[in-house]
């Protein structure tokens, strides 16, 4: 079983977005028609972005609403206490997706001990969903012993041209576990590549539109984040556009195993 058609397939990123910044940008978003913001509980901005929904006058029903537990909180006792504080922050009764940002760093917490912890948070009523993020294979697995594939609603992770994680995707999905792509854009990287310069100009289509059109039509869903009103409607937009498998295959040319996000005692043992 994957969980595709309840995750939306494109929503609004929040990473590196402080206070005001991130309220405007959350505010133009669902002005904009985005319904799914990301964000996460070391993004530092949860209280801005559960402002900007409470004052946007969409109905709670419309939205689905993502957050992430940070490294901290993950120990069973701790968990759970997080996600209620996250809750009050983004001034919701229950979270739409709760994931876990990171694996715990030299395995300090066991993945079995926050798996449970979270399959105990949406128990509780806290989230409807639930899942993970930058988990490697080894990861995956241990997680998938402890709750169950069918329980992981996504697995979250860098995804973009130049970095497509191919062995993680592939695992993933032959568990049935649905795939998000974080950083998608390569934090407009794509923007400055000539061949996807190339197919954005033949398609009268802008380079962002064709990067998350190829994420979007490998089944993943994306959460490009944006400050421009003009960026924020155009990223929306990727879903009227269809790529040829000509133009699928070019873009998948150009993996070349470029990652961003790899903080240092964050991130794991890449596959």
């Amino acid at each position: 079983m994957t969980h595709t058609s309840t995750i939306p397939a494109i929503g609004l990123g929040t990473f590196r977005l402080q206070g005001q910044v991130a309220i405007d940008s959350v505010r133009n978003g669902l002005a904009a028609g985005y319904r799914h913001i990301d964000t996460a509980q070391i993004y530092g901005n949860e209280a801005e972005v559960g402002q900007a929904m409470a004052g946007s006058g969409v109905p709670r029903a419309e939205l689905f609403v993502t957050t992430k537990v940070w490294i901290d909180s993950l120990a069973g006792d701790k968990l759970i206490p997080s996600l209620k504080e996250s809750l009050r922050k983004l001034r919701l009764e229950q979270l739409d997706l709760a994931l876990i940002h990171w694996p715990s760093p030299g395995g300090t917490v066991p993945v079995a001990e926050y798996m449970a912890a979270l399959a105990e948070a949406r128990e509780q009523g806290l989230t409807r969903q639930i899942g993970v993020s930058n988990f490697t294979i080894a990861h995956l697995r241990e997680a998938v012993a402890a709750v169950g594939a069918r329980q992981i609603a996504t697995q979250q992770i860098e995804i973009h041209p130049f970095l497509q994680n191919r062995r993680v995707v592939e695992y993933a999905r032959s568990q049935g576990i649905h795939l998000t792509a974080y950083m998608p854009l390569a934090y407009g990287k794509v923007m400055q590549e000539p061949v996807i310069v190339d197919i954005a100009r033949r398609r009268n289509a802008t380079p962002a539109q064709v990067a998350l059109a190829w994420s979007l039509q490998q089944g993943f869903a994306v959460i490009p984040s944006s400050t421009s009103r003009a960026n924020l409607a155009g990223n929306l937009a990727a879903r009227g556009l269809v790529l040829d498998a000509a133009e699928m295959a070019a873009l998948a040319a150009l993996d070349r195993n470029e990652r961003i996000a790899n903080p240092d005692g964050v991130a794991p043992q890449w596959d």
